[in-house]
């Protein structure tokens, strides 16, 4: 078990210019925080700012879409292959979006690029959004495709033997339920779990929440307004298949590497889940990226640091496969 979070006697590291750039790009457009849109106007702003990245996207040698079986009707599912000979081990990824926002077509870069790294069939999930479908639509979504997933693997050239699931942000906070749900239910079994700046906790009071509170992308006025729209009563934070970090136990889960920023609101509660993964011994790695914003992860063509946090992810996969 390791880990890169730094001593807590070290000072904080300046923002890192290339997400000051970014910042600074998306104030000269005006600066509209997306929690002030009514969501369609959000989910559109979201694509948008993932078409701002620019750059010419990986090429992967095959890419297809299709829908799988869910719990509330076809899941819509992308699917990302390497090489077109052999079996590969799959990643079941899950998008950020605070639950609201996001789509396959969002993180399609990461996708690629994880795919590739890696050398492992990648599988999106579009599973349903809120607030039209709340908690706990999405984790049961996830849950169904990772089944489906591991069932059917072969069909997609990969080995459901090996078989990783990763999100990023309410993407990480899916991959981390879904984790808990195979425990619990039955499986299927997992390898490895993925988790980039996780949503983990109903809760609004660590440190890193009043320190990055706004001006680094994500703010905690806009973490309450996502929680608002999945979450139909908030007493069903409480839950440890909303916050994964109330769970009474997290023993028996995959071994996980948390990737974590340093000016993001979800850095406390990111590390904290990787602390309590550590004392129920399940092998965890944790690393806070400095100088970093929430959503760096996905920006590789933009911030250097995001290409460099995908090839730790692919090299941890590649390990875990």
């Amino acid at each position: 078990m390791t880990t890169r979070e730094p001593p807590s006697y070290l000072p904080a590291m300046p923002l890192d210019p290339q997400a000051r750039a970014f910042l600074d790009q998306l104030a000269a457009l005006g600066g509209i925080q997306l929690h002030d849109l009514p969501v369609a106007q959000a989910r559109e702003a979201m694509e948008a700012m993932s078409a701002m990245r620019g750059g010419e996207p990986e090429a992967v040698a095959d890419i297809s879409d299709r829908t799988i079986p869910g719990p509330g009707g076809e899941i819509p599912v992308r699917v990302y292959r390497p090489g077109r000979d052999g079996t590969r081990p799959v990643l079941v990824y899950f998008h950020g979006g605070g639950w609201v926002l996001g789509s396959l077509q969002t993180h399609d870069g990461v996708c690629r690029a994880l795919a590739n790294a890696a050398d492992c069939v990648v599988v999106s999930v579009d599973y349903r959004l809120a607030p039209e479908h709340g908690y706990p639509a999405a984790p049961e979504d996830c849950w169904a495709a990772t089944r489906w997933v591991a069932a059917n693997a072969a069909s997609l050239g990969a080995d459901g033997a090996r078989l990783a699931i990763g999100g990023d942000s309410a993407g990480g906070n899916l991959t981390a339920v879904v984790a808990l749900m195979a425990r619990d239910r039955g499986g299927p079994p997992i390898r490895f779990q993925l988790l980039v700046y996780p949503v983990t906790d109903f809760g609004f009071d660590t440190a890193s929440y009043r320190d990055n509170a706004e001006g680094y992308l994500l703010t905690t006025e806009g973490m309450r307004w996502f929680w608002g729209h999945y979450l139909a009563k908030p007493a069903s934070g409480s839950e440890a298949f909303a916050s994964p970090l109330r769970a009474e136990s997290l023993k028996r889960l995959p071994p996980a590497l948390v990737i974590t920023a340093e000016f993001d609101p979800l850095r406390d509660e990111g590390e904290a889940y990787a602390g309590r993964l550590r004392e129920a011994g399940v092998p965890t790695t944790l690393s806070r990226y400095h100088g970093q914003i929430h959503g760096f992860f996905s920006m590789g063509d933009l911030i250097d640091a995001g290409k460099a946090a995908v090839r730790e992810a692919a090299a941890a996969l590649r390990a875990a496969f």
